[in-house]
């Protein structure tokens, strides 16, 4: 068994991701390639952002702090702390609204 704690690992990538050029940071949480279920921990800086990509598989995205926005095609959705959103199976992109830490688990499709 292992505990993570969530709100110290969002602290703490948080911090990488203010001292990054890229304004963003990461940390795998549970899983990996030889896994099917992965979930990372991803830290945006407000303004930052994943560029358009596809799925690996079903995901979810439950945001731990900050504000975030998901947009696939002409449809967005509003993250904030609590909120969990089903990623769809389509082209997207996600952007901090704000200085923001999400947790996206994903099943890879086999």
């Amino acid at each position: 068994m292992q505990k993570t704690s969530l709100t110290a690992l969002a602290r703490h990538e948080l911090g990488h991701a203010k001292d990054s050029d890229s304004g963003r940071s990461a940390a795998t949480v549970y899983g990996g390639h030889e896994h099917q279920l992965r979930q990372t921990l991803i830290a945006l800086c407000a303004g930052e952002g994943l560029s358009e990509h596809e799925s690996p598989g079903e995901a979810t995205l439950q945001v731990l702090d900050g504000r975030v926005l998901l947009t696939a095609g002409d449809v967005s959705w509003n993250g904030s702390p609590g909120d969990l959103i089903t990623i769809p199976d389509a082209r997207h992109t996600l952007d901090a609204v704000e200085d923001a830490v999400v947790l996206l688990t994903v099943v890879k499709n086999i």
